[in-house]
């Protein structure tokens, strides 16, 4: 296709045309209008002048007679740019006036008609028009008084001529703006469809071109590029727990498969074979917990759970993970405390106590005083879930008093299966902090990480459900999957 077919075939051309046509309809409408009224008021004028004359006439025969009509009409002819004068007998003779010919049958109809004629000091052979009047006097004389109609012709060609100079001047123009804008548009449309094609090629990092017009176009380009940014984020994660579910899980897998194979090589007891079966189903357990939370993190990133929202207490959650996990803290040593308040959330409720429950796991498991170092506090081993209210936030905190996280890892540290140096030689998969910073997107907040001095704070910060001060009633315990 031709740079000029493309061109013809844009939308913005075609509206500009239809524009184009609309205006050019508009100002020949307007024009019309305008000549048919001053044909109008001219041809006013002209019967206006045309009954005076003949009122003034009439008075002059009945005051003078015939010899004061002819004496009255011979001067009023004779004045420059006279008008139109014939008196006729009874028996169609003329006796005065400045036609010289009529059309046929013109005086013998009584009233106004418009005629062509011609004066009896016309040089040209030329037939004029004009608009007359016919009147029937005494004695069966006629009189005949008229105007000249070239001022109203001329007027009319000029209004005409003006008009197929605006016309022209309209289409010229709208032709010429309609060519610039279709081929600015054109050429920003090109731009998006050559980046796009980039991207269908493989290249995510393409980004449509944004002006600064601020125009639709550059508010799609904006959207489009927000848009390419969460897919490109989207198909990154993708590659990554690919890559990361390839590496982590081979050793797991591994494991399992030479357990299973230790136990055939053997020639060992019931009970041997008991205890490697025991150790593979434990094993399972840990792949199914692994792929359940990949599972859910994909539901939570992906938006699939937003049909699920609800309203309820935040601080029922914090309380129902309390009275879950207080003896597991216990069996480790450990101190699980709760301090609530109102806290109204809309939302997944079951997301929502996976991810305290990770957070809480997490706590548990890592929030331990470092071995050989003297706990400067005496609640070193407690662990603090907390539920409250902060304006139009609600959080959701987990405190413990271990070694924490650094500040240079807690972005790397939510990242799917990232285990920092100090976790290693504990078991988990890594994506409890993931699975829950996905769950904050979910609901429009986030997870943050901060420093207890010593320990780590995690804390989700969740929208509040928009008047909602009022303490929900508890609904079913929550008993969330382990995925710390």
């Amino acid at each position: 296709m031709t740079a000029f077919g493309k061109l013809i075939r844009t939308t913005a051309f075609r509206l500009t045309l239809v524009y184009l046509f609309l205006f050019a309809l508009f100002a020949a409408s307007l024009l019309a209008y305008f000549a048919w009224n001053t044909r109008r008021l001219i041809t006013e004028q002209i019967t206006t002048t045309v009954n005076v004359e003949i009122g003034e006439i009439t008075a002059i025969y009945n005051r003078r007679g015939l010899h004061g009509l002819l004496t009255t009409m011979g001067n009023r002819a004779l004045r420059p740019g006279a008008n139109l004068y014939l008196l006729t007998a009874p028996n169609g003779q003329a006796l005065a006036g400045n036609v010289g010919s009529l059309a046929p049958g013109v005086m013998s109809v009584h009233g106004w008609s418009e005629t062509a004629y011609r004066r009896f000091d016309d040089q040209d052979k030329t037939d004029h028009r004009a608009l007359v009047r016919v009147t029937e006097m005494d004695n069966g004389f006629r009189l005949l008084v008229g105007r000249d109609l070239e001022e109203r012709r001329r007027l009319f060609g000029i209004v005409a001529k003006a008009a197929q100079w605006s016309i022209l001047v309209v289409v010229v123009l709208g032709i010429g703006g309609g060519i610039f804008v279709a081929r600015r548009v054109l050429r920003r449309i090109d731009a998006m469809t050559g980046t796009t094609k980039r991207i269908m090629a493989g290249d995510l990092s393409g980004r449509l071109p944004v002006g600064r017009s601020g125009d639709e176009l550059d508010r799609l380009a904006e959207n489009l590029n927000v848009m390419l940014e969460r897919i490109e984020a989207l198909m990154t994660g993708l590659k990554e727990v690919s890559d990361n579910i390839a590496h982590d899980l081979k050793t797991p897998l591994t494991r399992l498969r030479n357990r299973a194979e230790e136990a055939l090589a053997r020639s060992g007891s019931e009970a041997d074979y008991r205890a490697a079966l025991e150790r593979t189903i434990e094993e399972s357990d840990g792949l199914i917990r692994t792929f359940n939370a990949l599972l859910m993190i994909a539901r939570a990133e992906s938006g699939q759970a937003r049909g699920n929202m609800d309203d309820f207490d935040g601080a029922d959650v914090a309380n129902g993970i309390h009275e879950l996990y207080e003896p597991l803290a216990e069996d480790d040593g450990m101190t699980l405390q709760v301090k609530t308040a109102p806290a109204p959330i809309h939302g997944n409720r079951e997301l929502i106590s996976q991810a305290v429950a990770n957070l809480v796991e997490n706590a548990i498991k890592y929030g331990k005083p470092e071995p050989g170092v003297e706990p400067m506090k005496a609640d070193a081993r407690e662990i603090l879930i907390e539920a409250r209210r902060e304006g139009d936030q609600v959080l959701l905190s987990v405190t413990d008093h271990g070694p924490g996280i650094p500040e240079g890892d807690r972005k790397h540290a939510v990242e799917r299966f990232v285990r920092l140096e100090a976790s290693r030689t504990l078991p988990g998969s890594g994506l409890g902090l993931s699975l829950a910073s996905a769950v904050a997107t979910l609901h429009g907040g986030e997870l943050r990480l901060g420093d207890a001095h010593p320990g780590l704070v995690a804390t989700l910060v969740l929208p509040a459900r928009a008047g909602g001060s009022d303490r929900l009633a508890a609904q079913t315990q929550d008993v969330p999957q382990k995925a710390a």
